[in-house]
């Protein structure tokens, strides 16, 4: 008989000790996941604030994952691999620019009602995120400073800083395809530099190399979702807080201006003008 309807299953075999009712519920940690959120004051904002913050989190760590895919990817040359997961990353990064409008219309005094049990506790600590910045190649070793206390964040993130970014490895890609890339130190930040531009100018205006232009597209869309997501949480933090200093002692405002106009992936932008 076509078009029978059926219901879900209302009774589930299984292990019924863990305390959860539905495989749904043991599946994802439910009852853990709900046990998370404790707010320290009586302002319903700092609710909203602790969610959207925990669920930044688990975003860094999906993007982590689809990022060092994409790096890994490129090591072996496999440049479809590398762009699958460079387009999925991309759907992480939208999904974390549209957090902050969860965050973006909270007033000064629903913030300033919660701020002081936050303490010194700010985003910028979060040892993913830096991950993610170092992985991108905005590197900086004095940040470890933060984490000498924690040896296994400390570990993870030195690793990484003596790895080299998603973006030394596109680079590596093109060097190897015969075009003129210089090395540079693997632990520092990555400035523009104007031979890895002309590298660029080559594959985009080689049509042998078109698989190159589209790797370069797809990069450049990552870059340009950072750019959002640094923008998102300027304007959301100017319209909260205003110029005050941030909690976790950085200069706010202008901290975050300065970090929104620091191009990603720098070569791929300028190269723009000589196309």
């Amino acid at each position: 008989m076509t078009g029978q309807t059926h219901r879900p299953h209302l009774t589930f075999d299984g292990d019924q000790d863990s305390g959860t009712s539905t495989p749904y519920a043991r599946y994802v940690h439910l009852a853990e996941l709900h046990a998370l959120q404790h707010p320290l004051s009586p302002e319903p904002s700092e609710y909203t604030f602790i969610v959207t913050t925990q669920v930044m989190e688990l975003l860094f760590d999906l993007l982590h994952r689809e990022w060092t895919g994409a790096r890994a990817a490129l090591r072996a040359d496999d440049l479809s691999a590398a762009g699958d997961a460079l387009r999925r990353g991309h759907h992480v990064q939208d999904v974390l620019v549209s957090s902050w409008d969860l965050l973006a219309t909270m007033t000064p005094a629903e913030f300033n009602a919660f701020r002081p049990v936050l303490g010194e506790a700010s985003g910028f600590q979060s040892s993913m995120f830096l991950l993610l910045e170092f992985l991108l190649g905005n590197r900086s070793e004095r940040l470890l400073t933060m984490y000498q206390d924690s040896p296994a964040e400390y570990d993870e993130l030195f690793t990484e800083l003596r790895t080299p970014s998603l973006y030394d490895e596109a680079l590596a890609v093109l060097s190897r395809r015969g075009l003129e890339i210089p090395v540079g130190p693997t632990a520092a930040r990555h400035e523009h530099d104007d031979a890895v531009e002309a590298a660029w100018r080559t594959v985009y205006t080689d049509p042998a190399l078109a698989d190159l232009a589209r790797l370069g597209e797809a990069l450049l869309d990552t870059a340009e979702r950072v750019t959002r997501w640094r923008q998102r949480h300027y304007s959301c933090v100017k319209r909260t807080m205003g110029g005050k200093p941030g909690t976790g002692g950085s200069s706010g405002l202008s901290w975050l201006k300065t970090a929104a106009d620091q191009d990603v992936f720098p070569e791929l932008w300028s190269v723009r003008n000589e196309l």
